[in-house]
């Protein structure tokens, strides 16, 4: 779990390197076509039969256009963000997803979590200080972006019911190839650097192997087990955010970075299952 999170600090770090050079959204093409094209050596139809076949095709599609346009706002935010600023901000996600489960999913949360969502939420408030003008305007990019993905997470909850792990893992790029392709003659610029040629590419490395990470961590552990170490994704930020760009998010950041990912473990502690007969107070 710890080294798939340090895969996605990675290809987020890459693509700040190089928004510089290419356009973010020559970067996201990158990104899916360089995953697709790895996850497609370990899954296709001959190694595994049967894999395209979905029950659900628009839940699929509109799954992968949720990933692509979260993707694509990240990249753009980058461009202006810290790193650990993106990131603090994209922690809010687990937050939406518990407040949308309810109309969406039909479960909804008690009290106690619905204060906790709040607080959670307040704390996104601290990191972006709205209305202050001290935070770039790219940080509405981060948000909505990370709603983007709220919805991507609850669409993958939904298809876990219907379709393969394999089959949604080989959809996850498609609408990033297919959106951007037909573009690439108005977004294509050449590469001058070896470097960033080689940073294109690990974008989507980084992607693909961080989720065959993860597939392969939530095989052996429970959900749970595993939800608290996402946070540490914030130490990688930090550290590659200090050593490459030479930056630190200031005191408000961190403040809120505190406050989003408290009320996120509080919401991890209150999923956790319950001996028989013991139920969480609401």
């Amino acid at each position: 779990m710890c080294a798939a999170l340090l895969c996605f600090s990675c290809l987020d770090a890459s693509a700040k390197w190089v928004s510089p050079h290419v356009d973010p959204l020559l970067t996201v093409w990158w990104r899916y076509v360089a995953s697709v094209a790895l996850v497609s050596l370990a899954i296709n139809p001959l190694t595994t039969p049967g894999v395209l076949r979905t029950t659900r095709p628009w839940l699929q599609i509109v799954r992968s256009g949720l990933l692509f346009v979260s993707t694509a706002l990240n990249f753009f935010a980058l461009r202006y963000l810290q790193l650990a600023e993106t990131m603090s901000i994209m922690f809010s996600t687990p937050l939406i997803v518990a407040l949308l489960a309810g109309p969406l999913l039909g479960e909804w949360v008690g009290a106690q979590r619905l204060i906790a969502i709040g607080i959670g939420l307040l704390g996104v408030l601290v990191i972006t200080r709205p209305g202050l003008g001290t935070m770039h305007p790219a940080a509405l990019l981060s948000v909505v972006g990370a709603v983007a993905y709220a919805f991507y997470a609850l669409m993958t909850r939904l298809l876990a019911a219907h379709d393969s792990p394999q089959t949604t893992m080989v959809y996850s790029g498609l609408a990033g190839v297919v959106l951007m392709t037909p573009l690439l003659p108005w977004l294509w610029t050449t590469p001058h650097s070896p470097l960033v040629w080689c940073l294109l590419i690990a974008t989507g490395a980084f992607g693909a192997i961080g989720h065959w990470l993860l597939i392969l961590a939530h095989a052996r552990a429970p959900a749970p087990i595993l939800s608290p170490f996402i946070y540490t994704q914030l130490i990688w930020m930090l550290a590659l955010g200090y050593l490459l760009f030479d930056n630190w998010p200031d005191k408000w950041t961190l403040a809120g970075a505190s406050v989003v990912i408290a009320s996120g473990l509080y919401l991890i502690y209150r999923e956790r299952p319950r001996p028989s007969g013991i139920a969480p107070a609401e």
